[in-house]
């Protein structure tokens, strides 16, 4: 979507924000001590934050749309924020099931739970030397890679090195019922069972790309939990990788030994976006195969452009079942974690991943506009039939839309 046709979106997305006046900023202040932010208009910021701003903005001028909390509201919000940082999991269970909610008024909540959380992150980042305490690692392959398995292999590792793994399982949905299909939370029987671990299937729910809205505040969640492992596991090849790949630091892209013309099978851009390639089950009777597959990777990214000046993708060989080059793998990703650290590529790479979200959720949120606006509706199934039937062009029905939006967004500015 364009900035011609975004722009006059936006202005019609925004209109009703404006109409809502600000009450829960007078509650702030009554909860806080004589401020001491000067910036204007906002004098003051959200409990919890430690006078934190975002850019230059402070949180009760960044959230003023939203409505006093009522004081069950508080009381959630003070249960969930106290019991996501002194670890418990079952306050994170809660917690992403609120930012997955579709109704409004809890998005509103869940908003203001992730501005807390991401406050007290940020002053613990600040405490040690500006670097980021999780490290975010994307999974990723075609099925039957064994993708699940080798979560659970690299997961138990990690928890006995010491570490709090987290794992945002993205399942296909049903078109039915809107539940998982895949279950990896019941193939990842050890890990779930480990106190160290947290695992959350979460439904794609029709997102394009597979991986939800959703799953970015999650990992914020999960972070604000004392998680320092956070592994994003998607549906399979296709664009999810995509998606994936801008919120995460690291990529692994996951190859079986034995799927054939892997070369062909799978998309330039996909390989591209790799960090790090790990070609799964080498042992056995596939050992042979693998061996094979990963030198044909080696010589393949080899002839890629570098996507980091810091960092030249790997290709290894790793068995779950047999544990051999697991130690390894980590080894390698450690090593991508110190020379992005090193060089700046890791919290850049960060800040160009918060501004692609950002956008991608004002295209998502301005579609759904468009498509509820009563003028748009009103159009919309005569324009269907005519283009289905081949009367009118797909690239007319959509000026023709379009046009109708922005006549009524017009009228209704005027008025």
């Amino acid at each position: 979507m364009g900035p011609s046709v975004l722009f006059p979106l936006l202005h019609r997305l925004s209109s009703p924000l404006r109409t809502v006046t600000p009450t829960w900023g007078r509650w702030l202040l009554r909860q806080l001590p004589p401020p001491s932010c000067t910036h204007t208009p906002c004098t003051t910021s959200f409990p919890g934050l430690h006078s934190q701003h975002i850019r230059g903005m402070c949180v009760e001028s960044t959230l003023s749309h939203i409505k006093e909390l009522s004081p069950p509201e508080q009381r959630l919000l003070n249960k969930l924020y106290e019991g996501l940082i002194s670890g418990q999991r079952a306050s994170l269970a809660e917690s992403i099931t609120l930012v997955e909610t579709q109704h409004p008024r809890k998005k509103e909540l869940a908003q203001v739970l992730l501005q807390r959380v991401l406050a007290h992150r940020k002053e613990q980042e600040k405490q040690n030397g500006g670097k980021p305490l999780a490290f975010r690692v994307g999974l990723s392959g075609p099925p039957g890679a064994g993708k699940s398995t080798f979560i659970e292999v690299v997961g138990k590792m990690l928890t006995g090195q010491g570490h709090k793994v987290s794992v945002l399982a993205v399942d296909p949905s049903s078109c039915t019922t809107g539940g998982s299909l895949m279950g990896d939370k019941t193939r990842m029987t050890e890990l779930s069972r480990d106190m160290s671990a947290f695992i959350r299937p979460s439904p794609t729910s029709g997102t394009l790309g597979g991986v939800t809205r959703t799953t970015n505040e999650a990992i914020v969640l999960c972070e604000g939990g004392g998680y320092d492992i956070v592994l994003v596991e998607t549906v399979g090849v296709g664009q999810s990788e995509f998606a994936v790949a801008d919120m995460v630091d690291m990529f692994v892209l996951l190859i079986p030994p034995a799927g054939g013309d892997e070369l062909q099978g799978i998309k330039r851009g996909i390989i591209e976006k790799a960090d790090l390639v790990v070609v799964t089950k080498a042992d056995g009777d596939l050992l042979v195969p693998a061996r094979r597959i990963q030198a044909e990777y080696t010589s393949a990214l080899k002839l890629l452009r570098k996507k980091s000046k810091s960092w030249n993708p790997k290709v290894v060989r790793v068995s779950s079942q047999t544990g051999e080059g697991v130690a390894e793998l980590w080894g390698k990703m450690e090593a991508f974690r110190s020379a992005t650290l090193s060089s700046g590529d890791f919290q850049d790479r960060r800040r160009a991943q918060h501004k692609v979200w950002m956008w991608s959720l004002i295209q998502e949120n301005v579609l759904r506009h468009f498509q509820e606006h009563p003028a748009v509706r009103g159009e919309l199934p005569q324009l269907e039939d005519r283009v289905t039937r081949g009367a009118i062009s797909p690239g007319l029905a959509a000026d023709l839309l379009l046009k109708a939006f922005t006549s009524s967004s017009s009228s209704s500015s005027s008025q």
